[in-house]
């Protein structure tokens, strides 16, 4: 009796342990074929879950240029295939206050979906450029002033129209977002990774006083406002950080969990967020991404010097630099371009 008890024990154990291994084996297998299926089951969840309210999530943020919010027809979705530029807007306007605020964060992005690549070039704030259709004396010519007053003075039209003045490019479309919707997205998706090895601090008397700590592993929507919005050591260092720091959101969305979110985001940002792009456009290549390799991003900032006029700084843009932008951007456009003639910058901002 006691022997037939043991021997059912044994038996007992080995039906255990095998179970522990069957178990452990349909976990591998279960892994193994979620990263096999990530692009399908990635697709899968945006249409479950994004697909369904993100068009109409996106109609809050539709304004096209000249105002209106009437939807054209969809574009179709073979546009896709071909490069297209987004003026990208970050606004300093705070909650309270009643005017538009400047544009702290001038990008251009020459987005090549076809190969899952993105070329940003950024412009200083503080470049001297003409504003077109800023005509304070009405002498018939368009002020020069820093890029940064376009936004203050016309909103993202009259942006629009000196940035393309300046790189000698019509963009496609344009992108704003205030940097109150940047901390809400950024703490929705649970924050950031950024390099920050020392501690960040303002402490100019001018400014808003802040201290980001170094090293942390996860930085919250109010520390990425600030590290991307910190220019007390140079404006070049600060389009860098904004890069650095679009490029680790978007790694932070493009995950399974990140993807489900993506109708909350937008409905945080709300009002912090307008773009003339339709909704129909952006539902689809957001699935076009999402079912590629994971985007690649570029970067160039346009390096200047220092200039006074009548005792205020601004940035005289390189000649050089700024040509080589445009050659970028053209290359970059280009439908005709292959991976083996696509331009590289000859300096790598993001890290």
């Amino acid at each position: 009796m006691e022997k037939r008890s043991a021997e059912k024990r044994r038996k007992g154990r080995r039906k255990k342990g095998n179970g522990w291994l069957i178990g452990l084996l349909v976990l591998i297998l279960l892994a193994g074929g979620a990263y096999l299926f990530r692009k399908p089951l990635t697709a899968l969840a945006f249409d479950l879950f994004v697909s369904p309210t993100l068009e109409s999530t996106l109609q809050q943020s539709y304004q096209p240029r000249g105002g209106g919010s009437q939807l054209p027809a969809p574009e179709p979705v073979s546009y896709q295939d071909k490069p297209f530029s987004v003026l990208l807007l970050g606004s300093d306007k705070r909650p309270y206050e009643k005017t538009r605020g400047r544009s702290d964060t001038i990008m251009v992005a020459a987005v090549r979906p076809k190969e899952s690549r993105v070329l940003l070039v950024s412009i200083p704030r503080d470049t001297y450029v003409q504003v077109v259709g800023r005509d304070a004396d009405h002498d018939g010519v368009d002020d020069y002033d820093k890029i940064t007053h376009a936004y203050a003075y016309g909103g993202e039209e009259m942006s629009i129209d000196t940035v393309e003045k300046f790189l000698n490019h019509k963009v496609d479309y344009y992108a704003t977002i205030n940097f109150q919707g940047i901390q809400d997205v950024v703490n929705a998706v649970g924050g950031v990774s950024l390099p920050i090895e020392e501690d960040i601090e303002n402490k100019n008397p001018n400014h808003e006083q802040f201290k980001i700590e170094g090293g942390k592993p996860i930085y919250n929507g109010e520390e990425a406002m600030y590290y991307v919005r910190y220019r007390e050591d140079s404006d070049f260092n600060r389009t860098k950080r904004q890069q650095i720091f679009l490029n680790s959101f978007a790694n932070k969305v493009l995950t399974f969990n990140g993807v489900t979110k993506i109708p909350e985001l937008l409905d945080i940002m709300g009002h912090n967020f307008q773009t003339d792009m339709q909704p129909s456009f952006i539902v689809d290549l957001g699935k076009q991404v999402l079912t590629q390799t994971k985007p690649q991003i570029s970067s160039f900032t346009i390096m200047g010097e220092g200039l006074k006029i009548d005792g205020t700084y601004y940035d005289q843009a390189d000649e050089k630099d700024l040509e080589y932008a445009k050659s970028l951007i053209e290359n970059w456009m280009d439908p005709n371009t292959t991976s083996a003639t696509l331009k590289l910058p000859d300096r790598q901002e993001i890290e």
